[in-house]
């Protein structure tokens, strides 16, 4: 039975810091650093997923504070398809999908999103740790959000 990917909700606090855990695993200790991770937790491919998204989409979406221009569609769309591989390893293998989805992650980071104050990419994934930390607490500490 394929899986269905779930709505799109703000990760919790906790599921940042599981998703980015992972990730850095991989990213440092490589594939015996996580080994039976996904078979453990079942809704990690999801989890990643949305991290992914959340890594990807603030860097390729078309930005509503600047007149839109055909790059700006054409970044949008490269945002597109690079989340549509991870959507649909993560709907039709989950477990499977979950080493994908964080390599896409980590080369992305590298490869698009270096931070000058982090040469490391570990030390960039960390920092973006904190700072999705951060937002989620937010938004989760919010009158009316839901726990």
């Amino acid at each position: 039975m394929p899986y269905l990917i779930p709505p799109r909700t703000p990760l919790t606090p906790e599921q940042v810091e599981r998703a980015f855990d992972y990730v850095l695993a991989l990213q440092m200790g490589g594939g015996e650093a996580i080994a039976g991770r996904a078979e453990a937790d079942p809704e990690l491919a999801f989890v990643l997923l949305r991290l992914a998204e959340d890594v990807i989409w603030p860097v390729t979406a078309v930005d509503g504070d600047t007149d839109p221009c055909a790059d700006s569609f054409a970044l949008d769309e490269v945002g597109c398809v690079l989340l549509s591989a991870p959507r649909d390893w993560a709907r039709d293998s989950p477990t499977r999908a979950v080493p994908g989805i964080a390599r896409s992650i980590i080369r992305f980071t590298v490869n698009v999103i270096p931070d000058p104050d982090h040469a490391d990419t570990a030390d960039t994934m960390e920092a973006m740790r904190d700072e999705h930390l951060v937002l989620v607490h937010a938004v989760h500490s919010a009158p009316g959000a839901h726990r």
